[in-house]
């Protein structure tokens, strides 16, 4: 048989098989020569060396580095090469996390210790019910108590298990608005220290004192002192109360406990949205709308305009005060009142104008403003406020996650009405990353920030 050159390519291949002359080379040696002629084009398209192997090798890589952080184990540089793919991977040490990696399940967390107790969670609510007076139960009980007392003494409860608490959050994540853009810190402590940047300006220096300068060779080098700023997370307790009637309890546990599966977790997220948007910093966590963020930029109204408006130029405006580096990033949030107002918004070209958001009414409505996308939420202000429209990147807010969570019954609280109140206790933190606005390199009286809100139209 004359020999065959194997094909580089599936183009080449084609254009072989083609080829009457060439495809009549491949079969005339038989079956046996046909299976070594498939071998030889799979080693071309598959060996070392080649792009599809390269991929399988990258992939394999990152499933066994998944494997082993799952299991709590430690690689070294050496025993895995693979690309880091989380852009919030900014701090030694791994301190900072995306929201899912911060809401999987931790090996580490405290509820890890119950994994295995129970066989889903119906079976932990009927447990912690203290109603159920199953003599087995007590021991269980006594496991649960014991551990939510050695976390968080003062709340009282029964501590959840770690696998609930990591599928409940990521129920949570479908809902919430901020926690899936911050940047989480998982907290080992009830307050944990975390530096922060002391920056105010770009014009000579970056983060607060950072330098970089051209010199020849052997000139003494210019003195930098960068400041830093320290940020206490302080594990705030957010409570979830729910009064449920005896009867159900008593006839079906399992229908109750598939509602709390959901309706906790949306509540939750709910709540710790509101208070990472518009949070006082007491007692609660420090929202990153208004003028208790300090790194807040709140762009005037036009002169002249109406209450409750808002004009193309706010977006523009509110746009170029955006930091360049978060552009890809930040997102625009609007109340709902807020939007007949974008829908209707009109650039005025001499006496003439026509509207920038809509141009067919019958098909869907924008959902990006230049590109970006915008979120309707509740949580921001109302029409005509500061923050009833933003424009953040939300990487710049930290968000302190205990990783504990809590729960418990009682009838105490609606005794005389024959109903149980159900308590879940979580402890998180949140709070902007930066200290203030920053003045851009080329020294403009218009600073920059992640945060970017619309000012009130008095």
């Amino acid at each position: 048989m004359t020999t065959v050159t194997t094909p580089r390519n599936s183009d080449e291949l084609a254009e072989m098989l083609a080829d009457p002359t060439r495809a009549k080379q491949v079969l005339e040696g038989g079956p046996q020569a046909l299976t070594e002629f498939i071998d030889s084009y799979a080693r071309q398209q598959q060996g070392d060396g080649t792009e599809l192997n390269r991929l399988v090798a990258e992939e394999t890589q990152k499933q066994l580095a998944n494997y082993l952080r799952e299991n709590d184990q430690k690689a070294g540089r050496d025993d895995i090469q693979r690309l880091n793919l989380n852009p919030q991977a900014k701090a030694a040490g791994n301190m900072l996390t995306s929201h899912r990696q911060a809401t999987a399940h931790n090996p580490a967390a405290p509820g890890a210790v119950l994994d295995g107790s129970f066989r889903n969670a119906t079976d932990y609510v009927k447990t912690i019910w203290h109603l159920n007076s199953n003599p087995e139960n007590y021991a269980r009980v006594s496991e649960l108590r014991n551990a939510a007392s050695s976390v968080s003494p003062s709340d009282g409860g029964f501590l959840v298990p770690e696998v609930l608490r990591s599928s409940l959050l990521e129920i949570a994540l479908e809902m919430a608005f901020v926690r899936p853009r911050a940047t989480v810190v998982p907290m080992d402590s009830a307050r944990v220290p975390f530096p922060i940047i002391d920056s105010t300006s770009n014009a000579t220096s970056v983060f607060g004192g950072m330098i970089a300068y051209w010199g020849e060779e052997s000139a003494a080098l210019n003195d930098a002192s960068p400041k830093f700023g320290r940020a206490e997370l302080d594990a705030k307790k957010l409570t979830g109360l729910s009064v449920v009637p005896n009867e159900l309890l008593q006839d079906s546990i399992s229908s109750f406990s598939a509602l709390i599966e959901r309706l906790w977790p949306e509540a939750l997220a709910f709540y710790e949205d509101a208070a990472f948007m518009t949070g006082t910093g007491v007692g609660e966590p420090l929202g990153f709308l208004g003028a208790g963020n300090s790194a807040s930029v709140a762009v005037a109204a036009e002169a002249g305009q109406a209450n409750n408006t808002i004009v193309i130029e706010n977006i523009v405006k509110m746009y170029s005060r955006m930091l360049p580096s978060s552009l890809s990033r930040a997102v625009w949030v609007c109340s709902p009142d807020a939007i007949p107002e974008l829908l209707t918004m009109a650039l005025s070209v001499g006496t003439g104008g026509a509207p920038v958001m809509v141009s067919n009414a019958a098909a869907p409505a924008p959902v990006t403003i230049f590109g970006r996308p915008l979120i309707v939420s509740e949580k921001a202000s109302a029409l005509g406020t500061r923050g009833d429209i933003a424009f953040v990147d939300l990487s710049y807010y930290l968000v302190g996650d205990r990783q504990t969570m809590t729960a418990s019954s009682s009838t105490d609280y609606k005794f005389a009405n024959d109903q149980t109140a159900f308590r879940i206790i979580q402890r998180v933190d949140g709070r902007p990353w930066l200290k203030s606005a920053i003045t851009p390199k080329n020294g403009s009286s218009n600073t920059l920030s992640p945060f970017v809100e619309l000012a009130s139209r008095p």
